[in-house]
Formats: C-alpha cells, sequence, structure tokens
C-alpha cells in the first residue's frame, strides 16, 4: 500500500457538498482506505469572475497504481456531474493526485509531485494538517520551506 494525497477542489453546485460526496467516493475506492481529510478551506478562483473554491486534501492508502488511480478519481469526477470544457474553468469536482507515495511520475496523463502544488496555498496548507512538520515531498523539497514560500492569503478555513 502507499500513502497517496488527493487534492480536492469545488466551485460549481453546492462545493462543500461535492466535497464530503467526493470523500465518500474515496472511501468506496477498490484496494484503497480513507487514512485522513483535512479541514475544508475556501479560495479564490485562479480565474477571474468564477466563484470562489472550496478545498481540501485527503489522505489515502492505496494498492491501486497510479494510472488505475488516476483513472477511478476521473471517473468520481464525472459521476458528480464534471465536463471538461475550458482548462481553469469552474467545476462541479477536481481531483488531483499531489503525491503517491515517494514516487517521482513524469508521464503525459500524470504529473506527480503535482506540477503547481508549490504555488498554492489551498493545497498547501491542507496538506500540512495531515503530515509531519519536518515532511519531505518525493523530489526533496521541504513542505515547511514551500510553506513559507507560499502565504497563507486568499485562504479561509471553514
Amino acid at each position: 500500500m502507499e500513502r497517496v494525497y488527493i487534492g480536492l477542489g469545488s466551485n460549481l453546485d453546492e462545493p462543500q457538498e461535492q466535497l464530503r460526496s467526493a470523500i465518500n467516493a474515496l472511501h468506496e475506492l477498490p484496494d484503497t482506505l480513507l487514512a485522513a481529510t483535512s479541514a475544508f478551506y475556501s479560495s479564490e478562483s485562479l480565474s477571474p469572475g468564477q466563484p470562489r473554491y472550496t478545498n481540501a486534501v485527503a489522505a489515502l492508502d492505496t494498492a491501486l497504481a497510479p494510472l488505475d488511480l488516476l483513472d477511478s478519481l476521473q471517473a468520481i469526477e464525472a459521476a458528480q456531474g464534471r465536463e471538461r470544457k475550458e482548462r481553469w474553468g469552474p467545476r462541479t469536482l477536481d481531483l488531483d493526485i499531489l503525491l503517491y507515495g515517494d514516487q517521482l511520475i513524469d508521464i503525459p496523463r500524470l504529473k506527480v509531485p503535482h506540477y503547481h502544488m508549490q504555488a498554492r496555498p489551498f493545497v498547501l496548507y491542507p496538506l500540512a494538517e495531515l503530515v509531519p512538520a519536518d515532511f519531505l515531498l518525493a523530489d526533496q523539497r521541504s513542505l515547511a520551506q514551500l510553506l513559507a514560500d507560499c502565504p497563507f492569503v486568499g485562504l479561509e478555513r471553514l
């Protein structure tokens, strides 16, 4: 089993309910245990004119291979009405593999550690709730340093 961290986000159709439903769906994944979830956070959208996002991070212990997990996450997104119309567009649900054990993954469908996480407080601060203070990412970056470089601006813990 690998410890995996999943970023959750939604800014459409009752975002907190979308995240709760997604967490329930994660709990039902085969060969997977839901280990923990962070608090929910509210943040501004990265694109102007969109509603605020609700975000969280979930820790899973899974035997699913990375691409099998990705397929499962995309199936959960689709089941909750996710439509992939525009990049960075509003969405009912976004599920991202942030970290997959100590693996570095760089293939066309999947980049782990997630390629934008270091600049996203709505990812880093929920993740920090679930890991030890001295946590290192698979690429040996310190979460503490990433947090220091990414202030808690525009983020509200719900």
